[in-house]
């Protein structure tokens, strides 16, 4: 499987970009086809305790690389991509990754 991650820095405005992330931006990323499951969360603070260098990390997963390239030609991709400016004010940094899980032992 792939993802799309987002790591986000910190907004002019935080709580407008909470306001425009959950009600218009995720609706937007949610009907680009493929879409297998959206993560996201505010990032709270690093291992040894200090100030996280990113303010919220999202993830978009698909079944493969396939799933991912045909939606990155999709209108609704395209209009996600697009819509990144109107709430990103602390820049936004956008990778594609692969993914594997891992089930706890014990």
């Amino acid at each position: 499987m792939v993802r799309i991650t987002s790591l986000h820095g910190f907004p002019t405005d935080p709580e407008e970009f909470d306001r425009y992330y959950r009600s218009v931006h995720t609706p937007i990323v949610q009907r680009v086809p493929g879409v297998r499951n959206i993560r996201f969360g505010r990032a709270l603070q690093t291992v040894d305790g200090e100030p996280a260098p990113y303010y919220l990390v999202s993830d978009v997963y698909f079944d493969d690389l396939a799933s991912l390239e045909a939606a990155l030609e999709s209108p609704e991709m395209k209009e996600a991509i697009a819509d990144v400016p109107n709430f990103a004010t602390g820049g936004v940094t956008i990778m594609f990754c692969e993914f594997e899980d891992f089930e706890p032992v014990g």
